[in-house]
């Protein structure tokens, strides 16, 4: 709507000229940080390894399919989807500080890090443990770190605090997602776990190895089994290390008769190989690949990435959440939550004029669902959303749609039928 420019005078607002400067310095804002206290943390080590690379591209691939609550029909198929405050959490606002799809990739990473995770709702219109119908406004994903019979100890966000609390929670009233790669990747010897300390060591060995030592034996021209003698030898050590560090090129003078040995040779060891092996191993167990990593898998690898990693790992929520954030009434009603995986993300350009063409030609998908695919406004043509074979010519108002002359069905004309039955055209 167009304003005047007494209206937009009258109204208007700007964000350092219609306030005082010191407006939120006099006001109590909480606890601050210089960095988002939110966020997660990979734990164990994993952040100093290759291993957050490969978590990282799980957790952004399996946060672009879409989680959705939805109403289905009679036979199980998607029909609408319910305007609700858990749909809202999952595709739009899952509180003040993550979107929808940031959500969702917290969850996923945070799973595949810790093995196990809780998605907690926050603000609900009714206590969870007054009545089971309520309205999720907020979510968090939440440590589990103490397990009960029927509860769990979640360490959780707390946006109004600005801290991360300790809180229990009913194992109903919260979703607890297990990684389905647990065994792989969260097992105290899994394939992930002895590759991290592996990794470790590595880092080890290189940190000791450029920590500036020079490792040197002097050979001096005089036994020092006599406390005087080591007394000696101790000064003369001494002297050298004064004289490398004290030099400005790091250059020392030693006496003709003695001799010095370097022993900071590198030392061969298998730790190099022992990595790749480990990482080989990890990758081809959970079915990834270097050219899913740097982007240059075929349409086959991406399939088979898709089906039996990030499925999985979309499949483990969805199931939880559908089972605890929908009563058994809801159930009923036809109330599920499921998730929506692009088909065309993956199909170039060249191939969808002819995938469109099947589509439409065969009753699959309207014109404006094709167009939408590839990323086009939908037309504004009526006939663009009906579900008809565009091929065939559009049938009049009661007639029936024309057929080819071949498929026409030929009448057999018997000697007993009368000439004027056959002329009528009631044969």
């Amino acid at each position: 709507m167009e304003h005047d420019f007494w209206t937009r005078l009258k109204h208007g607002w700007n964000a350092f000229l219609s306030r005082e400067p010191t407006e939120y310095y006099r006001m109590d804002l909480g606890q601050s940080y210089s960095r988002r206290p939110d966020r997660p943390r990979l734990s164990r080590g994993n952040e100093r390894t290759i291993i957050t690379s490969i978590l990282n591209r799980m957790a952004v691939d399996a946060a672009e399919i879409e989680i959705k609550h939805v109403r289905l029909d009679e036979n199980g198929r998607y029909l609408e989807d319910i305007d609700s405050g858990l749909n809202n959490c999952l595709n739009v606002e899952a509180n003040i500080d993550q979107a929808g799809t940031a959500f969702k990739q917290d969850m996923y990473m945070s799973m595949l890090d810790e093995g196990v995770i809780a998605v907690v709702p926050i603000d609900t219109s009714v206590d969870p443990k007054v009545s089971s119908s309520y309205e999720i406004g907020t979510m968090r994903v939440a440590k589990i770190i103490q397990w009960y019979p029927q509860h769990v100890k979640v360490h959780v966000y707390d946006d109004r605090s600005g801290k991360h609390v300790d809180a229990i929670f009913h194992k109903r009233h919260v979703a607890i997602v297990e990684n389905p790669f647990y065994a792989v990747m969260n097992e105290p010897n899994s394939t992930l776990k002895r590759l991290v300390r592996k990794m470790n060591l590595l880092d080890a060995v290189d940190e000791q190895s450029s920590s500036g030592k020079l490792d040197l034996i002097i050979q001096l021209p005089y036994t020092v089994k006599t406390e005087t003698r080591r007394q000696q030898a101790e000064k003369r050590r001494t002297d050298i290390e004064k004289q490398l560090t004290g030099s400005k090129y790091g250059i020392a003078y030693t006496d003709g008769t003695e001799r010095i040995t370097q022993l900071n040779r590198p030392v061969e060891n298998n730790l190099l190989k022992q990595i790749e092996y480990l990482t080989s191993m990890l990758m081809s167990q959970l079915g990834i690949t270097p050219e899913i990593l740097n982007g240059s898998a075929d349409e086959k690898t991406m399939l088979n990435y898709n089906n039996r990693i990030i499925a999985p790992m979309v499949t483990a929520p969805v199931e939880e959440m559908h089972r605890k954030f929908l009563t058994k009434t809801a159930r009923k009603q036809r109330q599920a939550i499921t998730y929506f995986r692009d088909p065309f993300k993956l199909v170039p350009v060249s191939q969808m004029a002819e995938i469109g063409d099947k589509f439409t030609r065969n009753e699959i998908m309207t014109s404006n669902e094709i167009r939408q695919s590839i990323g086009m406004k939908p037309s504004s043509d009526p006939k663009a959303d009906e579900l008809r074979n565009k091929n065939l010519s559009e049938p009049k108002n009661g007639e029936q749609p024309s057929v080819p002359p071949d498929s026409a069905q030929k009448v057999n004309i018997t000697p007993e039928q009368p000439k004027e039955e056959i002329q009528n055209g009631t044969v």
